[in-house]
């Protein structure tokens, strides 16, 4: 890994020439007193979506956002209430995108998914087909967990792991991991002596970072770890991960040099 940007090794210029993306944005981002940055995320959908781009959004959010519906200080623990949550939830957080998207002209489609949906080949080829046909008609595609339906025993564990799995079946040329922070540094950014990574190479196994969480606690499920994990997922598939935060999603996706570049392993 190096901890310099390296332009000639970063290839960024792979994001604005990308077909297909998915962008992955959590809980803390866009929920709660972020609620505002859903407009900011949506202008850079928006301009990468007006280049020809296919959009597909990952978007956790919809027990965060059905939270204050159902009078919950925190989200709940047990399963039927976060369900509730989720059903309340989901409904408001895309009509919250929507509102957005029609400054642009642009409709959104909402795929919600289980894990059971990506592992069995009729669900998994009834999810593609859908997915294919929706940025086909230049719908920009909406992904969530199907957290009303889902069970402990059948869940993603969080959507970063989700994103990696639909980045693979829609077949995209870049993944966009959106964090609180700005990039993946050798230890938590907090403490001293942090350096941030610029470049990981798709056989390193990063074992001198010393891993801590990413992202706002109470609200999200995601942390580092499960970040990389779901980079791994995607760059083993051929497909390049910039890991950065939600606040510079416009600078990622124009192709600058933010965040963390995750190389693509050479598929045969």
């Amino acid at each position: 890994m190096t901890t310099e940007f390296d332009p000639a090794r970063g290839r960024r210029d792979a994001v604005t020439r990308a077909r297909r993306v998915v962008v992955k944005v959590g809980s803390s981002s866009i929920s709660g007193e972020n609620t505002t940055q859903i407009g900011p995320l949506v202008d850079a959908l928006a301009s990468a979506h007006a280049r020809g781009t296919e959009v597909v959004l990952v978007s956790s959010g919809a027990i965060a956002t059905g939270m204050p519906y159902l009078r919950l200080d925190a989200r709940p623990h047990d399963l039927a209430t976060q369900q509730a949550a989720a059903a309340v939830g989901q409904n408001v957080l895309i009509f919250r995108y929507q509102e957005s998207l029609d400054r642009y002209g642009i409709v959104a489609g909402q795929v919600l998914l289980t894990a059971t949906d990506l592992e069995h080949p009729t669900p998994r080829s009834n999810a593609q087909r859908a997915m294919e046909r929706l940025l086909g008609l230049r719908i920009l595609v909406i992904v969530n967990e199907n957290d009303t339906v889902a069970t402990q025993e059948i869940r993603f564990g969080d959507n970063n792991r989700l994103a990696g799995m639909v980045s693979e079946l829609v077949g995209a040329d870049l993944l966009v991991l959106l964090s609180d922070v700005d990039a993946l540094y050798t230890k938590p950014p907090h403490e001293p002596g942090a350096e941030r990574i610029a470049v990981v190479a798709h056989d390193d196994d990063l074992s001198g970072v010393e891993l801590g969480s990413i992202g706002a606690a109470g609200v999200g499920t995601g942390g580092a770890g499960t970040k990389i994990a779901a980079a791994k997922l995607a760059v083993a598939q051929g497909i390049p991960v910039v890991l950065t935060s939600a606040a510079q999603v416009a600078e990622a996706l124009r192709g600058d040099e933010v965040g963390t570049w995750f190389e693509a392993a050479p598929v045969e």
